[in-house]
């Protein structure tokens, strides 16, 4: 999930249309108040419904695929979590306008995660491993192959590789280009060769709901399906450090060839949002050169 600061209207979605949908699809609701949320992500506009429950809409076809797969899974794989999970209390479909299926979730309290929020960094980096673990061991029976309903997150990283290169074209000379190759060439390298397993797709302080210090929640699973897990260890690099880094690598317990991946995820990741940022946004440059930094180092000592 990309945050952005709740902007009514974006997408061509407003308050206005959310209660008239709400009206006329779940009349029961219909006096709540709606309210966009102060963290929006990019694939879906989200809005508060009175004081328990959320309306979530996609914002484009491309993530309309999301909120069915959603529907379905969440309810099965929640009783298998170790902390909450969206609930899904409506299913919306198209009307007043609106050209996509949408739901209605239980509102899930807690900030989410940074640094500051978190009272353990270390402890913390241990529970979203035992999360990942927990969903990895869920029943992939059935589940969403990765394709791009998951934007190929759970597929190997090849799927990226124009992309990655053409990134490197354009930070050479600007970031250590040779070693961030040899990275994405081992990520390429290797294979998943394990059994189908669940992945959420984005495993991010965005993602991860903290209360009192400590994770409550794991949210947005837009790109989650059945495939390879590896993109979801690339926190390691993006929220952790030190010895939070060294605690969610021992407990979430993957091999080399899965960590070569999630390195490879990540730097791709990296590499084109600094590409787009490096001459226009410091700030948010800085922080993704930081990860490309962190990646690389860890390339070179991996079980550090």
């Amino acid at each position: 999930m990309v945050e952005n600061v709740g902007a009514d209207g974006r997408a061509g979605i407003d308050a206005g249309l959310v209660k008239r949908l709400v009206k006329a699809q779940f009349p029961q609701w219909a006096e709540l108040p709606v309210e966009p949320v102060k963290v929006d992500g990019w694939d879906n506009r989200t809005y508060r419904l009175g004081d328990g429950m959320t309306v979530r809409l996609p914002t484009a076809a491309a993530y309309a695929p999301a909120v069915a797969k959603e529907n379905e899974w969440l309810p099965r794989l929640a009783p298998q979590l170790p902390v909450a999970v969206p609930e899904v209390l409506g299913r919306g479909v198209p009307g007043e306008g609106y050209g996509f299926d949408w739901s209605i979730r239980r509102w899930l309290p807690g900030e989410t995660a940074a640094p500051e929020r978190i009272d353990d960094l270390a402890a913390f980096a241990v529970s979203v491993a035992e999360f990942v673990l927990a969903l990895q061991r869920c029943d992939a029976t059935g589940g969403p192959v990765a394709a791009a309903h998951s934007f190929y997150r759970g597929a190997p990283p090849a799927y990226y590789d124009d992309e990655t290169r053409r990134a490197l074209v354009a930070l050479d000379g600007r970031v250590d280009t040779a070693a961030a190759t040899e990275v994405w060439e081992a990520a390429l390298a290797s294979t998943w060769d394990g059994p189908p397993t669940w992945f959420h797709g984005d495993i991010a302080g965005g993602n991860l709901l903290v209360e009192n210090g400590r994770l409550s929640a794991v949210i947005d699973f837009g790109t989650s399906g059945v495939g390879d897990p590896a993109c979801d260890l690339v926190i390691a690099w993006t929220l952790l450090s030190g010895e939070s880094r060294a605690a969610f690598r021992r407990t979430v317990a993957q091999d080399a060839g899965t960590w070569s991946r999630a390195r490879g995820w990540a730097l791709w990741k990296a590499l084109i949002v600094l590409a787009e940022t490096i001459d226009t946004d410091p700030q948010t440059a800085g922080s993704f050169r930081r990860v490309i930094d962190e990646v690389l180092a860890d390339h070179q000592t991996p079980t550090a």
